[in-house]
């Protein structure tokens, strides 16, 4: 897949616990692919990125993130709830949602794909095992996976 420019490898990451967040923006700082991050801190502000007044949707040649890593317990929409309003919208139906939680619970996971994850991941404790699962999450949604052509 060639990009353009670095300008298209955008992740948005919706992460509530600034910890969780913190480790992410380290762990993707030493990410050998290099992305831009954009960091939304509840399922409303998720849900306004795209769909507020001033949202990508209602933007004249928005670029969408590449990739969106979801955490589910989320303050004011939760996760399924962001995950649905993607999905129920021709513009973000099929932006790439990586669901990145602690949670194993099995209805979770099974709520998470019947809404149209493209994969659920549950997140590591060690720091070292989140940057390794990073890497391996960029490296296949920016080098090996085909991403279609998107749409507003």
């Amino acid at each position: 897949m060639r990009l353009a420019d670095q300008e298209q490898r955008t992740i948005l990451l919706v992460e509530d616990n600034p910890d969780d967040e913190r480790l992410a923006v380290r762990a993707l700082a030493q990410c050998p692919v290099a992305v831009n991050l954009d960091v939304v801190r509840d399922g409303q502000e998720a849900v306004d990125y795209f769909f507020g007044p001033h949202g990508l949707v209602n933007r004249d040649g928005a670029r969408y993130p590449m990739l969106i890593l979801l955490d589910l317990k989320l303050p004011k929409l939760t996760g399924f709830e962001v995950l649905e309003r993607l999905r129920s919208h021709p513009a973000t139906k099929r932006l790439p949602v990586v669901v990145l939680t602690l949670s194993d619970e099995e209805q979770d996971v099974r709520k998470a794909y019947e809404l149209g994850a493209n994969s659920y991941v549950r997140k590591p404790v060690n720091f070292d095992r989140f940057q390794e699962l990073v890497t391996q999450l960029v490296q296949y949604w920016f080098t090996v996976h085909s991403h279609p052509k998107l749409s507003a």
